[in-house]
């Protein structure tokens, strides 16, 4: 900032950009990151009202209102303010690739996914040598439940990657949207190719989590209770810096807890939300207030399987809800397709095995508005109305869960089910 302060900023516009990014970084040893970041928005909304002709502006101003959106506004004010200038610049210039970016960005929760879809079609045609161009389509694909967009976008991510960031990024989505689709073999394949890398060439949070989500969801997604309890890190500690990155580990530890907890071993899931609360002490010390608080969620959530597993239903049932409507309360962080389970998800098997499937049908409903076409959203809302002899919705339900799964490779049980069912005359 002392260089740029220099009189090489011929224009006062050149000037104010100058004084907007020193907003930012202007004590940075003192202030917050969040009242930095506030001060860079109201300087950008300041230059948007000065140079009203500079697209650019606009666009940068748009960036900063979606990183300081608070994840507890369910209004998505700030987001939409942004898309609308993005919006505006996308229509005449709808080849921009930071515009493309940034509206996915916006668009990127549930309720206003759907309005994203345009971009996200269009920005890896915009930028098709561009790894995380590819890639990022997909992050309205998921919200969408629109799993062969999100397989062919995330597979031409990772095969243009030139580095681990990049390319198990990608996969992690990849992998996720595999398993929707019961396409089990093809995410065992992904899972073998991470299993493959001896050294990452990029220590950093976004591969620590890719390298802990993949084998996770991989067992969890396919109710491999025993399989996820006896999750381990990989590369091991030697080669990998798990210790820096306690939100990566968590993942692992919570994929743990709940397939000791859903395999019956109580005392095996205790012993893990015990060491979830330790990195969740970690977090806190970090400072990474968000992944702190996904802790206290999966720490609620793992609880509640494991007072299941030692017989106390009533307890049990008082957590799942409590860790469902904690999740309701966040949003999903950018770097992952979606939580390794949604507890809202988990409350309903929950209810289904408590043989409740009315309140069951009514929660995995409640999943489907945030999160489209998942493969255990539809199957349990399908048995649940099975159960309750709702004839008419288990065809539906059932229909939908062949349907998503076209291009099953694998002949899970729960699609066996749903043929036997719809076979019914």
């Amino acid at each position: 900032m002392e260089k740029a302060q220099v009189p090489q900023a011929k224009t006062q516009r050149e000037r104010d950009y100058i004084g907007a990014v020193e907003a930012f970084y202007k004590d940075g040893d003192k202030i917050d990151h969040r009242t930095r970041a506030l001060a860079y928005v109201m300087a950008m909304e300041r230059l948007v009202q000065r140079y009203p002709e500079d697209i650019e502006t606009s666009v940068f101003y748009a960036l900063a209102l979606d990183v300081t959106a608070l994840p507890t506004d369910k209004t998505y004010a700030n987001q939409l303010k942004a898309a609308r200038m993005l919006e505006k610049v996308f229509a005449e210039q709808p080849d921009h690739p930071g515009v493309a970016h940034y509206l996915i960005h916006s668009y990127d929760y549930p309720p206003i996914a759907a309005q994203g879809l345009t971009a996200a079609r269009r920005y890896a045609s915009i930028a098709p040598s561009a790894p995380h161009a590819l890639h990022m389509p997909s992050h309205i694909f998921t919200r969408r439940g629109l799993w062969a967009e999100s397989i062919e976008t995330n597979r031409r991510s990772a095969a243009t990657s030139k580095n681990h960031f990049d390319s198990l990024h990608a996969m992690d989505y990849l992998a996720y949207a595999y398993l929707q689709g019961a396409r089990d073999r093809d995410a065992k394949r992904v899972l073998e190719e991470i299993n493959a890398i001896k050294k990452v060439d990029r220590e950093h949070f976004v591969t620590a989590y890719a390298l802990a989500a993949i084998p996770a969801r991989y067992a969890l997604e396919r109710g491999r209770w025993v399989d996820a309890a006896a999750l381990l890190p990989y590369p091991n500690e030697r080669d990998f810096p798990w210790g820096n990155f306690p939100q990566g580990m968590a993942i692992l530890v919570y994929g743990r807890a709940l397939g000791a907890g859903r395999s019956g071993n109580a005392p095996v899931a205790r012993e893990e939300i015990e060491r979830l609360q330790r990195l969740r002490k970690a977090m806190v010390d970090a400072k990474i207030a968000y992944w702190a608080q996904q802790a206290d969620i999966q720490i609620k959530v793992a609880s509640a399987w494991a007072a299941y597993a030692a017989g106390n239903n009533q307890e049990s049932l008082k957590l799942m809800r409590e860790g469902a409507d904690m999740e309701d309360t966040s949003d999903k962080h950018p770097v992952t397709p979606g939580h390794v389970l949604p507890a809202r998800e988990l409350l309903g098997e929950m209810l289904l095995e408590l043989k409740q499937p009315a309140l069951a049908l009514k929660e995995f409903e409640a999943l489907h508005k945030l999160e489209p076409n998942r493969f255990r959203g539809l199957y349990g809302a399908a048995r649940a109305a099975e159960l309750l002899g709702d004839t008419k919705k288990a065809r539906t339900y059932y229909g939908k869960l062949l349907e998503v799964c076209e291009k099953a490779d694998t002949e899970r049980a729960e699609l066996e089910q749903a043929k036997a069912f719809l076979a019914k005359k």
